[in-house]
């Protein structure tokens, strides 16, 4: 049997998926940096889906992270066909509050890393029957976001590069799907410290870990290219194809700064 990898899989919308999977039948190897919840998330998948559930803590900003987690997976003979790059956090507020250091470690996670792991594992995706890689970008990638414009931007960059790949590796064995959350109820907003507007519009919104990861592993399995999960998000997605940028960028900034 082959195996799913899931990174940022301790909690939210990643533990989510590999519920998810796990509930398939897939065995799952789960990438976080708390080693303790990892555990817990294991030990319930593996207690309620009767199915393998392996464990690696890493912090995918430190550069060899990508290296090291492929490594281990072929040190322990796990034959990965889905590969699942969730990680990724944000930073709210001024470009010039956050030291370049923070910055960078932000690009390496929701960037950097995923295209690493990308071309680490597709030569091991390629020789499955059948495999998938599922990217985790965001609404934010639609639209340059004020007081969140690296973290909008590395978003945009994984919705770009998933297509592109996508395109790429068509009539292989490999299908790339991107799924382009909203508000979700996770950490995202005590973690990037999302002001109080910012917070109060999210929970107008917000959906829940589990119904955004199961809309994403059946658009995956269904082989589509594109998602943006829930309603609201999707016309404000076209909305911000339609409307100037300047009038979507000053709408955001009112929400954020």
């Amino acid at each position: 049997m082959t195996f799913a990898l899931i990174t940022g899989a301790s909690k939210g919308i990643g533990k989510a998926i590999a519920e998810q999977l796990a509930s398939r039948g897939y065995n799952v190897l789960l990438v976080a940096r708390s080693e303790q919840l990892l555990r817990e998330v294991a030990n319930n998948i593996s207690s309620q889906f009767k199915v393998q559930a392996d464990i690696l803590s890493l912090d995918l900003s430190v550069p060899d992270a990508p290296e090291n987690l492929y490594h281990w997976c072929i040190e322990k003979n796990y034959p990965v066909s889905i590969l699942v790059n969730n990680a990724g956090y944000g930073l709210s507020g001024s470009f010039e509050r956050f030291s370049p250091g923070e910055n960078l470690n932000m690009m390496r996670v929701n960037m950097i890393a995923l295209v690493h792991l990308c071309q680490l594992f597709l030569p091991m995706l390629r020789q499955q029957k059948e495999s998938y890689i599922l990217n985790i970008a965001s609404s934010a990638a639609y639209q340059a976001i004020p007081y969140l414009s690296v973290y909008s931007a590395t978003k945009a960059f994984v919705l770009r590069f998933s297509r592109g790949l996508r395109r790429e590796l068509h009539g292989s064995s490999v299908s790339v799907t991107v799924i382009s959350p909203g508000a979700t109820d996770t950490d995202f907003v005590v973690r990037a410290k999302v002001g109080e507007k910012g917070v109060k519009t999210a929970e107008k919104v917000n959906m829940t870990p589990q119904k955004v990861a199961e809309l994403s592993v059946n658009a995956m399995f269904a082989g589509k290219a594109e998602l943006i999960t829930g309603f609201i998000n999707k016309v404000g997605a076209f909305l911000s194809w339609l409307m100037p940028n300047g009038v979507v960028e000053k709408t955001a900034m009112k929400i954020y700064e």
